[in-house]
C-alpha cells in the first residue's frame, strides 16, 4: 500500500517512525460527463481571470480570500513551516476507554505502518500496551493543511488510526426528534423486540453492494448491445396506518423468510425482562424468575386441590347425614305399622 504521510508517533519520550496508509478503498462506479448529442467528453479548463488564458497545473497555487476580496498567497513552504509539534508527528495526548468516543466523530481510517526495523520494537510495545489496557489512544496530527484529531486502536497485529472530528464540528440533534407526545405500549415494544430477535444477527462479510452490481449489469448489457435487465416488480402493499398490524406482518414475513412456521398470526409473548422490571426495581436472573413462577403456580394448584377436596368432603358428609336421616325415618315408620 502506498503511504500518504511519513512521520512518527510521539509516545511520551518514545518516538516511533511510521508511514500512514489508507485503510479503506472505494468501489463505487464513477461516471464521466459527456455531451449527450455526440458522446464527447466534457472537460473543465482552468483559466486565469486576469490574463484570460488557460493555465497548467504547475502554475496553480493556494490563496486565502480576505473579507474585502483580497487574495493572500499561501505556499506549501508556508504550511510546512507551521510552528506546531504535530506537523510531522502523531502526538498521543491521552488514553481513554473506547466507549468514550462518540461514533458521530468517526472520520477516515488509516493504518500506521512501522517504518523500518528500528520502529518494530516501540511499535509492538505500543500495540501490546493498547491491547492490555483495553483503551484507545487520542492523538493530534497535521494532514492536508490542517491539524486533526485521531484515535489509535489495535486491529489484528496492526495499529489503526481513525480521524476524528473536533467536538465543535458535531452538530447537536436539535429539532430532529419528534416534538409530539407519543405513548408506546408494552405490546408494541414486545412486537418490536420479537422482530429484532427474528431478524437476528448478520455476518457483515455476507453483505454486498447490490446497487453497484446492478449498475455493472447495465453497463455490460449496453456494451454488448443486449437488452437491459428488467427491474423487479415493486412490493405490493399500501400505507399501513396500524402500527401493531405492521409489526405483526413484519414478524410473520421475517419468520417465513427463515423457513419458520409463523401461523396465521405472529404470536408474541411479553418479554420476561420487561415484566420483571415492572414487578420489582431490582433485576433478577431469568432462571430465578422462572423458578419463582413455577413455585407460585404449584402453590396455586395445591391450594385449588385442597379446596376441591374440602368441598368434596363436605359434600360427602352432607350426603351421609341425609342417608342416615332417611334410615332413621324409615325405622320409625316401620315400628309404628307393627301391631301391638
Amino acid at each position: 500500500m502506498r503511504s500518504i504521510w511519513n512521520g512518527a508517533i510521539s509516545f511520551g519520550l518514545v518516538s516511533i517512525p511510521i508511514k500512514l496508509v489508507n485503510a479503506t478503498e472505494s468501489h463505487s462506479i464513477s461516471f464521466r460527463q459527456i455531451h449527450t448529442e455526440d458522446g464527447g467528453r466534457i472537460r473543465y479548463r482552468k483559466f486565469c481571470e486576469l490574463e484570460d488564458r488557460e493555465v497548467t497545473q504547475g502554475e496553480i497555487g493556494k490563496g486565502y480570500e480576505d473579507a474585502d476580496g483580497t487574495i493572500i498567497p499561501i505556499s506549501e513552504e508556508d504550511l510546512s513551516s507551521l510552528p506546531i509539534p504535530t506537523a510531522k508527528t502523531i502526538e498521543i495526548v491521552a488514553f481513554v476507554p473506547a466507549d468514550r468516543i462518540d461514533p458521530l466523530q468517526m472520520d477516515a481510517a488509516y493504518y500506521l505502518q512501522a517504518s523500518g526495523a528500528p520502529a518494530a520494537k516501540p511499535y509492538t510495545l505500543l500495540r501490546e500496551a493498547l491491547k492490555r489496557s483495553n483503551k484507545v489512544a487520542i492523538a493530534k496530527f497535521a494532514l492536508r493543511g490542517r491539524e486533526r484529531l485521531g484515535m489509535l486502536r489495535v486491529v489484528g497485529d496492526a495499529i489503526a488510526m481513525h480521524g476524528l472530528l473536533w467536538p465543535d464540528e458535531v452538530r447537536a440533534p436539535e429539532g430532529v426528534a419528534p416534538d409530539t407526545n407519543v405513548t408506546v405500549r408494552d405490546k408494541e415494544l414486545d412486537l418490536a423486540d420479537a422482530l429484532m430477535d427474528t431478524l437476528g444477527e448478520v455476518d457483515l462479510e455476507d453483505l454486498h453492494d447490490e446497487y453497484r452490481e446492478a449498475v455493472e449489469e447495465v453497463i455490460a448489457a449496453k456494451a454488448a448491445g443486449e437488452a437491459l435487465p428488467q427491474a423487479p416488480e415493486p412490493a405490493a402493499g399500501g400505507k399501513v396506518l396500524d402500527l401493531m398490524a405492521a409489526l405483526e406482518n413484519s414478524v410473520r414475513a421475517a419468520r417465513e423468510s427463515r423457513g419458520e412456521e409463523a401461523g396465521e398470526h405472529a404470536e408474541v409473548k411479553s418479554l420476561p425482562q420487561r415484566e420483571t422490571a415492572r414487578a420489582a426495581p431490582k433485576q433478577t436472573g431469568g432462571k430465578k424468575s422462572a423458578s419463582t413462577a413455577k413455585k407460585t403456580a404449584a402453590k396455586k394448584t395445591t391450594a385449588s386441590a385442597k379446596k376441591s377436596t374440602a368441598k368434596s368432603g363436605q359434600g360427602t358428609k352432607k350426603t351421609a347425614s341425609k342417608s342416615t336421616a332417611k334410615k332413621t325415618t324409615t325405622k320409625k315408620t316401620t315400628s309404628r305399622k307393627r301391631p301391638a
